[in-house]
Formats: C-alpha cells, structure tokens, sequence
C-alpha cells in the first residue's frame, strides 16, 4: 500500500510540473491559449506555457488555426510581446531599507534590515504568455520575414504538441 501511494504521489507531481496539452485556457491566465478577433481578419492570439518558447510556437499554431478556419492561406505578425511571470522562487532573501522624514524642528532616519524565509511548499515555476496580434490574408504570401504560411506552421508544429 505505502508503494502504491508513493507511485501515485510522483505521478500527480509529474503531472503537475508537465505542461498541459494544447488546448484552451480554462480561465484567464490559465495555461493554454486563448484568441480573441479584433475586427475582420485581425485577431489577438495567445498562448501560457511554463516554457517561453513553446509559449510561442504554441500561439503561431493557433494563430495558423484561426487563418485556416477563416478559409486565408497566410498570416502576418503585425505586433508580438510575452509577459513572463516569475514562480516562487524556493529561497531565502535579505532586504535593506532605510528612510528619513522631518515634522517641524525634528527630523529622524531609520534603516531596516530584513530576512524572509519561504513557508509556503516547495517554489512553483513561472509561466509566459506570448501574444501575437496578426492579420490573416488569402493568395500568395507576401514576401516579409513576418508573414507565416498557415499550412506549413499548422503542419510543422502541430508535431510539437504533447
């Protein structure tokens, strides 16, 4: 039974620490992605993942999805940015503050020295969202290192999901 137990602890903890399968984001900030259309053919992609560049990948493959379902050939990257958000880190910290202040004839300065010791479990890892704001087109793509062919960035990293 102890064995039993200790195979299903590890198991939930390496489900845990894994990223999710793609798929949208079951809430805001979630892991996953999430679209959002701006105006025709212009569409807000993204995607939160632990790792950076599967971040990435991950909103150009939704971002070729969308341009696939529109019935478009091509996408372009019309604006890009990620906003990382930092985990708990697991260690201890030291902090140094000082101040001064005056109220009439009186005047004073402190100085403060801090030290935090983390209580909580053992330290989460951050997470990145990549966000991509594209506009979709039909024809022949147009010659720009920012303009994506959707069946080609649907076929090429669709293998990277897990």
């Amino acid at each position: 039974m102890k064995h039993l137990l200790i195979a299903l602890g590890s198991l939930t903890l390496a489900a845990c620490a894994s990223s999710p399968a793609y798929g949208p984001a079951a809430k805001e900030g979630a892991m996953g992605y999430s679209s959002q259309q701006i105006e025709a053919g212009r569409h807000r992609v993204a995607f939160t993942d632990a790792d950076a560049g599967k971040a990435r990948n991950m909103a150009l493959l939704r971002a070729a999805e969308i341009t696939l379902m529109e019935g478009k050939d091509w996408f372009e990257v019309t604006s890009e940015y990620a906003d990382t958000e930092q985990g708990r880190g697991g260690g201890s910290s030291i902090s140094i503050g000082g101040g001064s202040g005056s109220y009439g004839r009186s005047s004073s300065v402190g100085v403060g020295v801090g030290f935090g010791i983390p209580l909580g479990g053992g330290g989460a890892s951050g997470k990145t969202t990549a966000v991509l704001e594209i506009v979709t087109g039909a024809g022949p793509k147009p010659d720009k290192s920012a303009v994506y062919d959707a069946r080609s960035v649907d076929m090429n990293l669709r293998g990277q999901i897990s």
